[in-house]
């Protein structure tokens, strides 16, 4: 897949300048005080205050609490800030993370004080009230990106600093998030604006391929190339590259990429004369990148290359309070404001109780799929009792409003996307597989998955066996 290239992303905030956004300041939820009670199985008596969204505990010296014990993962676990409560995470640590003397993955912590076993570590967390404040914007949008909820207006505060300097930033997001959204706003507000901006996804180029991808080649440097090839680093001169999907890129890649990031210079393919470059870099991930290192699958040192600056942004469900807002600003970017009408107070309240496993993405794709099919289609995760005595149900009627040829491509691409995602869970996300099982060429369906937005999330090589 060719890297996406756009030679100025216009700032659009105000004609007569830079719009001064408006802060607030806001109580969070309480503060979280952790007394290290043993630590490599001898007692201790350590304490650590912490006033942020999310905490990191391990060996390594990059985290906020740092253990001296050798059965503590370099990334052991992380605590983290929810609407609900505070939920501890196990970075797949080769020891493991128990609560209460109860091995977890993943688990809301019981407060107000519980008791954290890592490695032959203790720690006792207690909730205590907060003395401090955060920072959040007035707003319920920051440019293509809505939501009127905490999390979000925090996250908004947060983007507003971040796109002021020129520092690498890695997002973190679940799949269908809005993470390129977040990374087209940092350089639409940011001082490179005005430069190229370039999207390289990491997930959809051939491992063989990507380092020409990425550093273009010289003819002659491998079979076909036929001449010289600019990669998306040099296409990228003096303004940003976007990473996408940058936990999918191959291990033998990653130190040819950190060399460019430190060196502030990349080679290309059969060259021997090395070229400077004045690059911003962002890259995103739907993984998490400390797991990733604790698994040896990713560089520690590219980890802290990359995440100079960290944003996180919250998956839909952590913020169901949007979805009226982000259904109406998807009827607008679709100029379908006629169509409100099928989003009753019922309707927006059944789409308020469902996790919405896809995000944002998947929101969007069930308004316009709404909004072509002119009714609201039975949610997919809700279950229908059983009556063997019922009758069959009928289908739902066609809508006329649409011409045979539109109503049927709205039918097909509903089909298709459904397929697509039945497909590459099948698949385990392996494309490969997928277009194996499906019998068509594996280009033929990356097409598909470009068409329809959707992304693979494979545990390994989307070209793996």
């Amino acid at each position: 897949m060719e890297p996406r290239v756009t030679p100025g992303v216009n700032p659009g905030i105000n004609p007569g300048g830079k719009t001064i956004p408006r802060f607030l300041r806001a109580t969070p939820a309480p503060r979280l005080e952790l007394k290290i009670e043993r630590e490599a199985g001898k007692a201790t008596s350590r304490v650590v205050v912490f006033d942020g969204d999310a905490l990191r505990l391990g060996s390594h010296d990059a985290n906020d609490v740092v253990f001296s014990d050798p059965h503590v993962s370099r990334f052991h676990c992380r605590i983290e800030r929810t609407p609900r409560a505070w939920r501890v995470i196990d970075q797949d640590s080769l020891n493991g993370t128990r609560v209460s003397g109860v091995p977890i993955r993943d688990a809301d912590l019981p407060l107000p004080d519980c008791r954290i076993e890592l490695g032959d570590s203790v720690v006792l967390v207690t909730e205590v009230p907060s003395v401090q404040s955060v920072e959040i914007l007035d707003q319920p949008s920051f440019g293509d990106l809505y939501g009127a909820s905490f999390p979000m207006r925090r996250l908004f505060a947060m983007l507003e600093r971040v796109c002021e300097s020129e520092a690498n930033v890695l997002i973190e997001g679940e799949s269908g998030t809005g993470k390129e959204l977040v990374a087209t706003e940092i350089v639409r507000r940011g001082p490179r604006s005005h430069k190229p901006f370039v999207v390289v996804d990491c997930s959809a180029i051939s491992p063989s391929i990507i380092e020409s991808e990425l550093f273009g080649h010289v003819r002659g440097a491998f079979t076909g190339a036929d001449r010289d090839r600019v990669g998306a680093f040099e296409s990228a001169q003096g303004g940003t590259i976007f990473l996408d999907e940058i936990g999918e890129l191959p291990l033998d890649m990653q130190p040819k990429l950190l060399r460019a990031l430190e060196a502030r210079e990349i080679r290309r393919v059969g060259d021997s004369k090395p070229r400077k470059i004045d690059v911003r870099v962002i890259a995103a991930t739907n993984r998490r990148l400390e797991r990733e290192v604790n698994h040896g699958r990713f560089r520690e040192d590219l980890y802290f290359r990359l995440s100079v600056v960290t944003v996180r942004v919250p998956p839909l469900r952590e913020r169901l309070e949007d979805v009226d807002l982000l259904v109406r600003a998807t009827l607008d970017s679709l100029d379908a404001q006629s169509s409100a009408h099928l989003f009753t107070p019922e309707v927006l309240a059944e789409m308020r109780r469902h996790n919405w496993p896809g995000n944002v993405r998947e929101l969007r794709n069930f308004v316009e799929r709404t909004v072509v099919l002119r009714g609201i289609e039975t949610r997919r995760d809700a279950p229908e009792p059983e009556n063997t005595s019922a009758p069959t149900k009928s289908p739902a009627p066609i809508g006329l409003e649409l011409s045979f040829r539109e109503g049927k491509e709205a039918v097909i691409a509903d089909y298709e996307r459904s397929y697509l995602g039945s497909l590459l869970e099948w698949a385990n996300g392996n494309v490969s597989r997928a277009a194996r099982k499906a019998k068509i060429d594996r280009m033929s369906l990356y097409r598909l998955m470009d068409r329809h937005g959707v992304r693979h999330t494979a545990h390994g090589s989307k070209d793996d066996d």
